[in-house]
C-alpha cells in the first residue's frame, strides 16, 4: 500500500497569500501608471541670503520647453522623472534637482541652488559667478548676489582653472575663500582688483584705503598682519587717514597716507 505525503495546508496558505499579495501589487502599481499627473508642485529651496537665482516659474518653463507639455494630466507611466532632473541639473543655477511623485499623484519638483561666492567683473568683458565648487555661473535676471566682486587682469575661466599650476583665477578664488571663510574679512573687504602686474588689492567696505597684497603667498600672514593693524593701530589713526596699506613685504605693514 502506497503511503501518500501530508497535505500541509498553512503552507499552501501562506503560498495561495502571497500570490495574492503579489498580482494586488502588480495590479497598483498597473493601475497607478495608468492614472494621470494631478498636478505640479515646484519648490525652490532659497540660499542662505533667503533669495533665489532661478524661480518657480523658470523651473515650470524649463520642464515645458524639454518636455513639450504642461505635465498635468500626463499619465504617469510616460513622467520620465529621472530625465527631468538631469535636465534641470544641465540648469547653471541648479547644484541638484529631486523630482517624485506623491500619493496623490502629484509631481512635486525640489530645486537646491548654487550658492554663489564670487562675482567676477573681468578687463575682456567677462561678468559671472562662481559658486562654492568653482562652477561658473551667469548672472541671474532675478537678483544681484551680494558677494565679494573682482575686477581687473583676471584669467579667462576654464571649467579645470583650479587645478592649473599657476592662474590669477586660481589665486583668486582661493583668496575669496579664506576671506570668506573669516568672520573679520567677510564683512569688511567688499571687492578685490587684480592689478596688470598681478597683484591683489583688497577694498575695505569702510575707509578710503587700497590694501595692496601682492601675490597670493604667504596669505595667512598677511591676512593676519592686516587684522592685527585694524584691530590695534587703525581705531587711533583713523580709517581715513591712510591711502593704501602694503602687505607685501615680510612681517611689515607699509602705510601711505
Amino acid at each position: 500500500m502506497i503511503k501518500l505525503p501530508r497535505i500541509r495546508y498553512n503552507r499552501l496558505i501562506w503560498v495561495f497569500f502571497i500570490l495574492v499579495v503579489v498580482l494586488a501589487l502588480f495590479s497598483a502599481i498597473d493601475r497607478k501608471k495608468n492614472s494621470f499627473a494631478g498636478g505640479v508642485e515646484v519648490e525652490v529651496l532659497p540660499l542662505e541670503s533667503g533669495d533665489k537665482l532661478i524661480s518657480e516659474r523658470d523651473v515650470k518653463q524649463a520642464l515645458l520647453v524639454s518636455f513639450g507639455n504642461t505635465l498635468e494630466g500626463t499619465e504617469l507611466g510616460r513622467l520620465e522623472v529621472e530625465r527631468m532632473e538631469r535636465v534641470l541639473e544641465e540648469d547653471p543655477f541648479v547644484l541638484d534637482a529631486e523630482a517624485y511623485i506623491d500619493q496623490q499623484n502629484v509631481l512635486h519638483v525640489r530645486i537646491t541652488q548654487r550658492e554663489p561666492l564670487l562675482r567676477v567683473l573681468d578687463n575682456n568683458g567677462g561678468n559671472y559667478y562662481l559658486d562654492k565648487n568653482g562652477v561658473k555661473m551667469p548672472p541671474s535676471k532675478n537678483f544681484a548676489a551680494r558677494v565679494l566682486v573682482a575686477t581687473g587682469n583676471v584669467a579667462p575661466y576654464t571649467p579645470e582653472f583650479r587645478n592649473k599650476r599657476r592662474s590669477t583665477l586660481k589665486d583668486l578664488f582661493n583668496l575669496t575663500q579664506t576671506l570668506m571663510s573669516d568672520e573679520f574679512f567677510a564683512s569688511f573687504i567688499q571687492q578685490v582688483h587684480v592689478n596688470n602686474a598681478g597683484e591683489f588689492i583688497l577694498v575695505p567696505l569702510v575707509g578710503d584705503q587700497n590694501i595692496v597684497l601682492g601675490s597670493a603667498r604667504k596669505l595667512d600672514d598677511k591676512l593676519n598682519r592686516l587684522k592685527i593693524f585694524y584691530r590695534e593701530g587703525m581705531p587711533y589713526a583713523g580709517w581715513r587717514l591712510y591711502e593704501s596699506i602694503n602687505l607685501k613685504y615680510n612681517g611689515q605693514v607699509v602705510c601711505r597716507k
